[in-house]
């Protein structure tokens, strides 16, 4: 999937290979920042319609969104010998109506804890980017 030129270990993705590789994970991290305070949490997530849902509890990451909706996302994969890394930058709200709420359903997210997750949140993409890496010993400089 990844053709890497021969002496670059690092590979910019396409927006598309980007998407490719969020639709084979289901957990990433969230990046809100409010009154200068910057937090990251550990979410699992689903995909419709190249927009990232949420299910979560009230609190922080929450009250996060409501006071501030643009956000960045991250999730990444690593293997014995590649990784790779995609960031995504939008805006988060939490969802109201039952009809967006049944529309999040369709994205598969479940929460993997026994723990009420009853707020639904929507990250509409601004922006995607990505990067695969070719991983190996690094090379001696002298």
């Amino acid at each position: 999937m990844f053709e890497h030129d021969a002496d670059e270990p690092v590979l910019v993705l396409t927006e598309e290979q980007c998407w490719s590789l969020l639709e084979r994970t289901k957990h990433g991290r969230l990046a809100t920042a409010v009154g200068g305070a910057v937090d990251i949490f550990p979410v699992n997530f689903g995909l419709l319609e190249k927009c990232i849902y949420l299910r979560t509890a009230p609190g922080e990451k929450l009250a996060a969104l409501t006071v501030h909706d643009s956000v960045a996302f991250e999730a990444d994969g690593i293997l014995s010998d590649e990784a790779w890394s995609v960031v995504v930058h939008g805006n988060a709200h939490q969802l109201q109506t039952s009809a967006e709420i049944e529309l999040a359903r369709s994205s598969g997210v479940s929460p993997w804890i026994p723990t009420a997750k009853e707020s639904w949140v929507k990250i509409e993409v601004k922006h995607i980017s990505g990067r695969h890496f070719r991983l190996g010993e690094q090379p001696e400089t002298y």
